[in-house]
């Protein structure tokens, strides 16, 4: 069964409805895997790249099951500013620099692909997505970075892109100078993403949710694929995670995970037409959005990596005074955040794994996951038909990169060594009574000499699990906004209860009874946005 629900808005005003895609549409209900079965292909991931790689094999006559974890299209999918442009902030001057003009120019027109097969396959599936064609915009109001905008019209034009210069947009106000990309797109992902996983399962194929993929285990003849409740066999498995679970490639040295904050805003009065990120400091994205009968704003901004900022709540905070200061906004709606990767050299890792022949992976997309994820699937699905995709040599999953990629990867990742260091030696040793922990304040606690993590929920439960990522042994720290145990090293994110909720880790936290009046716990600030 696809969905459950109206498709209706479930927030109040206030900020509390979660993402605005995942509020206005209906609950899915896939089944979960059930026993041992045979595929063709099984893809691994339930995001806008899993689904889009899956119901482009199934169109070529792949028998295909696609397995999530949680529901389809609430990860990263889920929690997006849905901006479909090839227009990624300040990237292809950058782009030619690194990796020469050929490169970049297949990079910019793999995306362009994707931006047509998105408005494609609306049309195809008849889904009402709000897909609307806009203006795109990378700016400034600065000085200081008119050189670096100036330079990315001149390589963009170069490559063939939609690219113009320009100082006049519709934002309330003026900027210093601004890349503009003609026939762009916005679109509400979650309605598209629905379509697609109704598109997907049956005559043979299957979507599966809620089942946790533990393991692949790549064969002579095919590969299994191991699950929290049976074993799906294949002859291909694509692996669509936010971060590879299957890593051998070494892809959690090589890309690092970055959090971003958006909210959905209704406003007085007209709202800009176009899309626009800043190229400034903080960053900020505003994109426009039809809910509530009206027209609002998406709006974004901060980004930090992942558990590596003491008080995520101030970044909601931060974000709505400059909303409210910029804007005429009569109510905030809708607060969410998501979870992206960053390559060595910005570019995502597509195709088939380093050291393997049956397992594919996509991964990395920068923030700019719609159309980069579309453009994986086109890569993947060519691929595992057996043609040959004219982007392959740009996204090569296989590729190390040059000197500068390595001394980064080096660099990022003694810096992941000495956060472990100092958090086994510094965090894990605060200590304070848990008996301090009010609703909605986590903390580290000592139960019989291990380090817990406890969390009193609004009801005055305490939950405690073991703070140490079952990925690779980092101590875990508290994100107050999600209320989640993250990962400072490799990203994993964990629920109070322990949860898996974004990988690398596939493994729950061990839960751990913390009991009123035992322990102690350095209690940390609730997360009030």
């Amino acid at each position: 069964m696809a969905s459950t629900g109206d498709d209706t808005v479930h927030a109040g005003g206030d900020g509390d409805g979660g993402s605005l895609w995942i509020g206005t549409t209906p609950a899915t209900d896939y089944p979960a895997v059930a026993g041992d079965a045979r595929y063709d292909v099984v893809v691994v991931g339930g995001g806008i790249t899993g689904l889009t790689t899956a119901y482009l094999l199934k169109q070529a006559g792949t028998k295909v099951a696609v397995v999530e974890r949680h529901r389809v299209a609430t990860g990263t999918t889920g929690n997006t500013t849905a901006k479909v442009s090839s227009l990624h902030s300040l990237s292809y001057a950058q782009l030619v620099d690194k990796r020469g003009e050929e490169i970049a120019r297949l990079y910019g027109e793999a995306n362009q692909a994707a931006i047509d097969r998105i408005a494609s396959l609306v049309d195809q599936l008849g889904v009402d997505c709000q897909f609307e064609r806009a203006a795109a915009y990378t700016y400034t109001e600065s000085d200081e970075h008119v050189a670096k905008v100036e330079a990315e019209v001149e390589a963009a034009i170069r490559l063939g892109l939609p690219a113009s210069y320009t100082d006049q947009t519709d934002l309330p106000y003026p900027v210093r100078a601004a890349v503009r990309f003609e026939n762009q797109a916005h679109f509400h992902p979650r309605r598209y993403c629905l379509a697609l996983a109704a598109a997907i399962d049956g005559d043979g194929c299957a979507v599966f949710e809620q089942t946790d993929a533990l393991g692949v285990d790549e064969q002579e003849d095919g590969v299994v694929v191991r699950t929290s409740n049976g074993a799906l066999s294949a002859g291909q498995v694509v692996v669509a995670t936010l971060l590879p679970f299957v890593d051998r490639g070494g892809f959690f040295a090589k890309a690092h995970p970055t959090r971003s904050y958006a909210m959905a805003v209704r406003v007085r009065g007209d709202v800009p037409r176009g899309m626009y990120i800043s190229v400034d400091s903080p960053t900020r994205t505003v994109r426009p959005v039809r809910y509530r009968e009206t027209v609002g704003l998406v709006l974004g901004g901060g980004g930090h990596h992942t558990g590596r900022e003491e008080h995520t709540s101030g970044q909601y905070r931060d974000v709505e005074d400059w909303a409210r200061a910029t804007f005429d906004v009569e109510a905030v709606d809708y607060r969410w955040s998501a979870q992206d990767y960053t390559t060595l050299d910005s570019v995502p890792y597509v195709g088939r794994s380093p050291r393997s022949v049956r397992i594919f992976i996509a991964t990395g997309f920068k923030k700019w996951g719609i159309t980069n994820g579309t453009a994986a699937a086109m890569l993947l699905a060519d691929t595992i038909g057996g043609s040959d995709s004219p982007w392959a040599e740009v996204f090569d999953a296989t590729r190390i990169g040059g000197a500068q990629s390595v001394a980064k990867a080096v660099k990022a990742n003694l810096e992941v060594g000495k956060d472990f260091v100092k958090d086994h030696l510094g965090r894990r040793l605060q200590a304070a009574s848990v008996d301090d922990l009010a609703p909605g304040q986590a903390g580290v606690v000592k139960v019989e000499g291990r380090s817990v993590g406890a969390y009193r929920d609004s009801a005055g439960i305490l939950h405690g699990v073991n703070i140490t990522c079952t990925h690779m042994a980092c101590t875990l720290r508290w994100n107050d906004a999600e209320t989640t145990w993250d990962c400072p090293c490799h990203g994993s994110r964990f629920s109070t209860e322990g949860r898996v909720l974004e990988g690398p880790a596939v493994k729950d936290l061990e839960r751990i009874d913390v009991a009123p009046g035992g322990g102690s716990a350095g209690p940390q600030s609730p997360p009030t946005v």
